[in-house]
């Protein structure tokens, strides 16, 4: 029987030890995370997802040193490719996040993504279980960093915060459908460097093209485009819109300039965040969101299950014999598939 006394007490080594087995899906885990379960549900899931070599490591340090100020305990779950030749991974998150070690209120746990598509691990969802139940307020997951396709995180995080930077290619690629449309905060990170204020204009030219009835520009209050000092200018009247939308209803993705290595912007980054966590709050759409994630978790076990309880059924001679009509063009994938499961539902 699984006491879950030492981690809700907050007990560091057992915590470890639970991840691990997480990640290497022993059978206690199962166990561990069903005790643990009615303890989740209080920590803020927030994503940190981009093209790599936009900084997001070394802004998820920033952004964890500015709640920790706040006395705020931050728990960060970084994702690293694994080689498709070895399986292993470098796991260099630690490397650079040098700053937070030795905070008891700060735990740092990197994972290989061991062949998951969509920039996480297949077990990253079980982490942030268990790191929410461990009494985190924020949990940071850094993905990957695969590019454009790299959504899997919009089912994991209440607020996912998307990371550009200029210079990694044309600016038409920071409009491209994906990663634009999972973003509730956008960072332009490297504001510092040449071609940061284009960045900028594109974000906030497909932003206006995605919501053409909220161009509005307000100057006393929260604004769409969070400015440091010496980076871009305020949108004309008639830009960028108010994170809020038209009466506070809908809410629009900020813009925040940041220069991670400095430090500067990461407040400003954390506000945005808070504020749209707030918004999910006030608006009901938390539970929503919850709701959606908690449906694509259950969808995915099933479908695990499924497959895999089919495949025992079947048995590898029948699958080994399908695949070897379909390498001779005897059988087409779909119609394959779909014998395989009549002869397994019979």
């Amino acid at each position: 029987m699984f006491d879950p006394t030492p981690i809700l007490s907050g007990d560091r080594r057992a915590l470890a030890r639970l991840l691990t087995q997480i990640e290497n899906a022993a059978p206690s885990a199962v166990e561990a995370l069903a005790a643990l379960f009615p303890h989740t549900g209080r920590a803020h899931r927030v994503g940190i997802t981009g093209p790599p070599g936009t900084g997001k490591s070394t802004l998820v340090n920033e952004l964890a040193k500015v709640w920790r100020r706040n006395g705020r305990p931050v728990a960060i779950v970084a994702v690293d490719p694994s080689s498709p030749f070895t399986g292993g991974a470098i796991l260099g998150d630690r490397i650079r996040m040098r700053d937070l070690a030795g905070d008891p209120g700060v735990f740092i746990r990197s994972m290989a993504s061991r062949g998951s598509l969509g920039g996480l691990a297949r077990a990253t969802g079980d982490v942030v279980n268990a790191l929410d139940a461990a009494g985190f307020d924020v949990v940071l997951i850094e993905t990957v960093g695969a590019g454009q396709t790299e959504v899997e995180i919009a089912r994991t995080a209440h607020t996912t915060v998307v990371v550009e930077a200029p210079g990694l290619g044309d600016d038409v690629q920071a409009i491209k459908a994906g990663l634009l449309e999972v973003a509730d905060v956008f960072v332009v990170n490297k504001a510092d460097q040449p071609g940061a204020e284009n960045t900028v204009r594109a974000l906030r030219t497909s932003l206006d093209l995605a919501n053409p009835a909220a161009r509005t520009w307000r100057g006393d209050a929260h604004h769409h485009l969070t400015l440091l000092p010496g980076f871009a200018t305020p949108p004309p009247e008639g830009g960028a819109a108010h994170e809020l939308g038209v009466g506070g209803e809908a809410w629009l993705p900020p813009i925040v300039q940041t220069v991670a290595l400095q430090g500067a912007g990461a407040a400003d980054v954390v506000a945005a965040i808070e504020r749209h966590r707030d918004h999910l709050r006030a608006s009901g759409e938390l539970v929503r969101r919850e709701r959606e994630i908690l449906t694509h978790e259950l969808e995915t076990r099933l479908r695990d299950a499924l497959l895999a309880g089919l495949v025992a059924r079947l048995g590898d001679g029948l699958v080994a014999a399908a695949v070897d009509k379909i390498l001779a063009r005897e059988i087409d994938p779909a119609s394959a598939a779909r014998q395989l499961v009549e002869k397994a539902t019979v």
